[in-house]
């Protein structure tokens, strides 16, 4: 069992698919966790589900994370109420689907603003405490679609690209202040995700053809690698990224 008494985890995106089970185990595993979300359904379910694992360490922010300059107002609030933040998790994205020349440039700019930018404003406010603790973890939430190069979905594949270069690039300066950074590549998990996909069933055929492991992958396979690369277990590891697909892409 990992123990994370004591950690403050902030989680972007984390109240609903592969997020909610994971805010579990770091409930259980004695963490505090800061989710901000947008989905008031699942930030609702969020806090229900929290009830039977220690909801009082619980707290769940409806925010815009497009707004960089109230987040990072919002991330200082946070801190100074609660205290820094030892692991952050950008796990948060939006993924519109169609033909490349059908995106407008603002379009394009939305997605890296959400999905990249955030994800700096994050780490920037969480680092100095990080730094001063001489401990921290930091994780981005890729894809395997970047390695595959998804079709219709070029703002997202490159928006994850860069989670990537960043994860490389900010491991190698944190790293002598005892911060990794890490990213995970998650696989084609049966989540809201999967609603952009006219055929669903069709879909999961085509996903299980691809995979060495023939099951749908589920949040709990998720879960695990977070935790694992958040404890102190994986305090030698960095720079890295990890495809949690059932051996879909292997690199």
């Amino acid at each position: 069992m990992i123990d994370m008494t004591g950690k403050t985890i902030l989680y972007t995106g984390g109240a609903g698919g592969l997020g909610l089970e994971t805010t579990m185990h770091f409930l259980d595993a004695g963490a505090s966790v800061v989710v901000i979300d947008r989905d008031v359904a699942k930030m609702a379910a969020l806090e229900q589900a929290a009830k039977a694992h220690h909801a009082e360490r619980l707290i769940v922010r409806d925010f815009d994370l497009s707004d960089l300059a109230g987040l990072k107002r919002e991330l200082d609030f946070l801190q100074e109420k609660h205290g820094g933040f030892d692991v952050v998790i950008n796990n948060a994205a939006i993924y519109p689907s169609k033909p490349f020349e059908e995106y407008t440039i603002e379009e394009h700019q939305l997605v890296q603003r959400v999905n990249v930018d955030a994800a700096i404003v994050c780490v920037q406010s969480a680092l100095p405490h990080m730094k001063a603790r001489q401990w921290g973890r930091i994780i981005n939430i890729a894809s395997i679609t970047l390695y595959g190069g998804w079709a219709l979905l070029s703002p997202y594949v490159q928006s994850k690209g860069a989670l990537v270069g960043l994860a490389r690039a900010w491991a190698r300066e944190f790293g002598p202040y005892g911060v990794t950074v890490n990213a995970i590549s998650p696989g084609a998990f049966p989540t809201d995700a999967e609603k952009i996909h006219p055929d669903p069933e069709g879909y999961t055929r085509h996903v299980l053809d691809h995979q060495a492991v023939k099951r749908r992958g589920s949040p709990a396979d998720i879960a695990n690698a977070l935790m694992f690369l958040a404890s102190d277990g994986a305090g030698f590891i960095t720079g890295q990224t990890l495809n949690v697909d059932g051996g879909w892409v292997m690199h």
